[in-house]
């Protein structure tokens, strides 16, 4: 996998869907999905437990270090199996060390926040958690590949935290910019004086990202736009986790998003530390899935992320699509 696909596969890749489905002037209301059978919670007492999990001394390490910090950033490869289950395994390792976890996912948007609730408190089933939340129409990824997460949260009344934008926000800007925005899109968002778009690192690596859709699809577009509308959902998963570690100061809270938001820092971390007011705030980003070798990431020491995930065996990779 190339270095460029690589981050896009973690950053835009369902932007970009939408994003080209927009320019085309249609949406599709369903994304596939493999079929799942509802799975009791009582099975979560199977799932493997960290302290029967194996963790290389690596591994064993930067969980050590995890565990102090206040947010914790994982990044996936949104269809690696592999990045969904060393996930779980993280959660319940720093959850039987710091107890209070929060859990907040990029794979749920923020009007479906009391639905995540619901379900957590155990008023509500599965079934009813992904039709009130249309995760079918709004994520569609593998359901199975979170399902066991979520279980967990639940047994252990770990907080849910709804990170992303609505669909229809995003589309919005993509397609019309600020203009586009309607006064129901402008609640879910921070405030524009909140809003930094002075990172040339960033713009440079979305303009390749867009280029590069734009030349496969020989299709046009704006590219103000589409840097706004990233810009806008990096910016709004960051306030939101800002909010609640400020809100909630005893809880860890562990991010759960697509590596290109976290690897070099500038699309969610860099912008939740800008909002803490906390001078003893600390935050660790992880990528699940290593790097491609020219990126030259392969230890903690490298700027794309605290530390690199390395797997204790081959990782079991779902088809890419």
């Amino acid at each position: 996998m190339s270095h460029r696909n690589w981050q896009t596969s973690g950053t835009v890749c369902l932007f970009s869907v939408v994003l080209l489905v927009a320019m085309a002037g249609e949406l599709s209301d369903s994304v596939g999905m493999a079929s799942r059978e509802t799975t009791a919670i009582e099975q979560v007492s199977s799932l493997p437990q960290p302290e029967k999990s194996t963790f290389s001394p690596r591994q064993r390490e930067i969980l050590q270090e995890l565990a102090k910090a206040d947010v914790v950033y994982l990044g996936e490869i949104h269809t690696k199996a592999a990045d969904h289950q060393a996930q779980l395994a993280i959660v319940q390792a720093l959850q039987q060390r710091n107890r209070k976890v929060a859990i907040a996912m990029e794979m749920f948007q923020l009007p479906y926040q009391d639905v995540l609730d619901q379900y957590i408190r155990g008023e509500i089933d599965e079934d009813q958690l992904l039709e009130k939340t249309e995760y079918q129409q709004r994520w569609g990824y593998d359901w199975d590949d979170y399902a066991p997460i979520l279980r967990y949260a639940r047994k252990h009344q770990l907080p849910a935290i709804a990170l992303n934008v609505p669909t229809e926000t995003i589309r919005r800007v993509a397609t019309g910019g600020w203009s586009g925005l309607t006064s129901e899109d402008q609640r879910w968002l921070p405030p524009r004086s909140e809003i930094h778009t002075d990172h040339p690192q960033y713009r440079q690596r979305l303009r390749e990202i867009f280029d590069g859709i734009h030349a496969e699809y020989n299709s046009s577009g704006n590219f103000e736009f589409f840097y706004l509308a990233q810009l806008l959902w990096d910016e709004t998963m960051a306030a939101n986790i800002a909010k609640y570690a400020t809100q909630h100061p005893e809880y860890q809270v562990v991010v759960l998003a697509g590596s290109g938001h976290i690897a070099n820092r500038y699309g969610i971390p860099n912008r939740v530390a800008r909002r803490m007011q906390n001078p003893d705030f600390t935050h660790k980003s992880v990528l699940l899935s290593p790097p491609p070798r020219d990126t030259d990431a392969s230890n903690a020491n490298s700027d794309i992320a605290d530390y690199i995930w390395q797997p204790t065996s081959p990782p079991n990779s779902r088809k890419q699509s």
